[in-house]
């Protein structure tokens, strides 16, 4: 039986004054306290060693602790989280190893340092959990592009541009823009891919610039990516689970650095977004990545950025027509609107395996269905919209009617010969 918490000592100290009189029966006081002989014992024995203080608990931390973690190496645990305040024991154990540390302790071990000095939050921690990860198998098949909310500054607002290659993680750009504008974002991409290289494949959401919604994927920024040899994917409406990468790169860019700085303009948070930028791709260990860095993982594409834009050729099998200024295709005495992004370029018509169903392309890449039967175009999602027809408020649809968006963020550019209205590429 335990001695009483309240005044455990106080008790001790009336069962050992009473265990010392003359004629004291130790056995019986121990039956009486509710304690056995063997502590009662032990008890007297800590008394005449140290009188009243020699009743307290004791601590049960060993005298010798040969395997705890030296104070230098806990000096150096703390430095790296001081700088990374959002960084946790497998990263910081990642960073001190790849420093030459010799003996660096177990990620637990650095995560018990940090909860020891009180510098994790326990309600934080338990929002970060594994997910099932998909990644492209090498670097540029694929980059991810967004924007980061934006945000006030000093003098105007900062919109972040974040460009993530799916494969390494590697941000590719981060770039401050003052707005969210298809000629921004041109400029932005020219400078990335002059030094990086071309990828095969970009996905955006569906959003300007990029997109003016789910059925009207393209404009002219995208048609420009095209021109360029790029494919264009588009996530799903409402589901930005779509590009996770990036969103999660965003919510990485606010923790580490957003949230904890104020900018005076554009050139200063520049100045800041390449220096955070440096640490993430060089630096920081990545979880997805078995704990290397995203910069281990990339490699510049060698699909060189053409300065000049190189001519749009189609096969011989190919009907080609040109894209009026009003976005529309005349193809057998029939007008079918296929976007304004494409206008005063030649599109290829192509017959599928389903009679009557011709798609479109521009460049490489699959834009509409034409379906000559009916006389109606669509974009990949199967809308359908009579050729030359007004639109419910009475006017013709000004944006494209039948522009087809790669609706899944991982499949590649959709095939000619064998889609359907219906389908998905």
């Amino acid at each position: 039986m335990s001695w009483k918490e309240c005044s455990v000592v106080s008790e001790r100290e009336e069962f050992v004054r009473l265990a010392q009189s003359e004629a004291a029966n130790v056995s019986a006081l121990c039956r009486r306290f509710g304690i056995s002989r063997k502590t009662g014992y032990k008890w007297l024995s800590r008394y005449r060693l140290r009188s009243v203080a020699g009743l307290s608990d004791r601590s049960r931390r060993p005298c010798r602790s040969p395997r705890r973690t030296s104070e230098s190496m806990e000096r150096s645990v703390l430095a790296v989280r001081g700088v990374h305040r959002a960084w946790g024991g497998r990263k910081i154990r990642r960073v001190l190893e790849n420093r030459g540390k010799v003996a660096v302790p177990s990620a637990s071990t650095i995560t018990m340092i940090l909860h020891r000095h009180g510098l994790i939050d326990g309600l934080e921690s338990k929002k970060h959990k594994a997910f099932q990860r998909f990644e492209h198998a090498r670097p540029n098949d694929l980059w991810q592009m967004d924007f980061k909310g934006h945000f006030a500054m000093d003098r105007g607002r900062c919109h972040p541009l974040t460009v993530l290659d799916d494969h390494s993680r590697y941000c590719v750009g981060l770039r401050a823009c003052g707005d969210e504008r298809g000629p921004t974002v041109r400029d932005r991409l020219t400078g990335l891919f002059r030094r990086y290289g071309l990828p095969r494949r970009m996905l955006m959401d569906n959003g300007p610039p990029w997109g003016y919604d789910a059925d009207h994927p393209w404009t002219t920024l995208t048609a420009w990516l095209l021109r360029l040899g790029v494919g264009v994917s588009h996530g799903r409406a409402y589901h930005p689970q779509t590009q996770g990468k990036d969103e999660r790169f965003h919510r990485t860019l606010k923790v580490e650095l957003l949230s904890r700085c104020r900018y005076a303009d554009l050139t200063v948070c520049q100045g800041s977004f390449d220096g955070w930028r440096q640490t993430y791709n060089l630096d920081r260990p990545h979880e997805a990545l078995g704990l290397e860095t995203p910069a281990s993982r990339y490699e510049v594409s060698v699909r060189v950025f053409p300065e000049v834009l190189p001519p749009i050729e189609y096969g011989p099998g190919d009907t080609v027509r040109k894209v009026q200024q009003g976005g529309e295709l005349h193809y057998r005495n029939r007008v079918f609107k296929v976007g304004k992004a494409f206008r005063g370029d030649p599109v290829a018509v192509r017959p599928t395996q389903h009679d009557g169903l011709l798609d479109v392309y521009f460049c490489t890449q699959r834009i509409a269905w034409l379906d000559m039967k009916t006389g109606t175009c669509g974009s990949a999602n199967g809308r359908r919209r009579g050729a030359g027809e007004e639109s419910e408020e009475g006017g013709r649809d000004s944006a494209s009617a039948c522009q087809a968006s790669v609706r899944y963020a991982h499949s590649g550019p959709a095939r000619g010969g064998a889609s359907s209205p219906r389908e998905n590429p």
